[in-house]
């Protein structure tokens, strides 16, 4: 399993129009005669008290907002566990992650993340709570990989469905033994990948055909494992993490599942960053 190394699009501001492109007249400018000058009726002592009480007013507000402490980013290792996610029936019919709508509902804007993403991640960390305790991953791990790896399905303008499905599917490179590139022959016949020659990473999770032949699962409901739905790819990731990691809730489980999953100390500190930023409720 790799990460996608296709540097995702940077967005950069429109250039602003000129002023002069929207004719300014500047010719006559004393075609109409000047208005007489009339006198304040405010008298200046008392106009220049209320400006003063003005400034001291907006001086303190300002000094108010700057008073006011941030929410502190935890370091190290684990990532906290987040905003816990209530009891459901993990195996609800339909999609089951439906049942979180309230609870992302509730978390989504502060943090930045879509709802169908976020139910997607809270969904696999209770799957992985009931069938696999001893594991302990949160959400906020899965949460922090989706964003390093596709920007929760939304690299290069894709999007996420009611379901979970993220279309335009998302490709990485071709792992074709160029410079920083990992070399692995095409396992799938461009069946999964749409590459016949060399693997690529696929979906929000970014896994080789490879890799989710064997770990795939379907979450969603509809009876197909699909590395392009997000509820798919998040509880196959999880599986997968809590296989290489063991106990994720201690520093050595959870860096070894993320070395697994990318072996890289650069993208698991990445990683680490954005998920202690959703354990407390802001964005990274």
């Amino acid at each position: 399993m790799l990460r996608c190394r296709d540097p995702c699009s940077v967005w950069t501001p429109s250039r602003l129009a000129g002023i002069g492109e929207f004719g300014v007249d500047d010719g006559d400018v004393n075609r109409y005669p000047a208005r007489p000058k009339r006198r304040s009726r405010w008298p200046g002592p008392l106009f220049a008290l209320l400006a003063a009480t003005v400034v001291v007013v907006l001086a303190y507000g300002a000094c108010s907002r700057e008073q006011q402490p941030r929410i502190a980013i935890p370091e190290g290792i684990p990532p906290g566990p987040g905003a816990a996610t209530p009891p459901i029936d993990i195996n609800a019919p339909g999609r089951s992650a439906d049942q979180l709508h309230e609870w992302s509902a509730g978390l989504a804007d502060s943090i930045g993340v879509g709802n169908t993403a976020l139910e997607a991640y809270g969904y696999a960390s209770a799957v992985i709570a009931e069938t696999k305790p001893e594991c302990g991953i949160g959400w906020t791990t899965l949460a922090g990989i989706a964003s390093v790896e596709s920007r929760h399905g939304t690299h290069a303008g894709s999007t996420v469905g009611p379901t979970g499905q993220v279309t335009p599917e998302i490709r990485g490179i071709p792992l074709d033994g160029g410079p920083g590139v990992a070399e692995i022959p095409d396992t799938d016949g461009g069946a999964m990948d749409g590459d016949p020659v060399h693997d690529r990473a696929m979906g929000p999770l970014q896994f080789i055909p490879e890799t989710w032949k064997r770990w795939g699962v379907d979450a969603n409901g509809d009876g197909v494992a699909d590395a392009d739905n997000i509820d798919d790819a998040s509880l196959t990731a999880a599986r997968y993490l809590c296989d290489r990691g063991g106990d994720l809730t201690t520093p050595d489980g959870w860096q070894s599942a993320l070395m697994a999953y990318n072996l890289s100390g650069e993208y698991l500190t990445l990683v680490r960053d954005r998920a202690s930023a959703y354990s407390v409720g802001v964005r990274p």
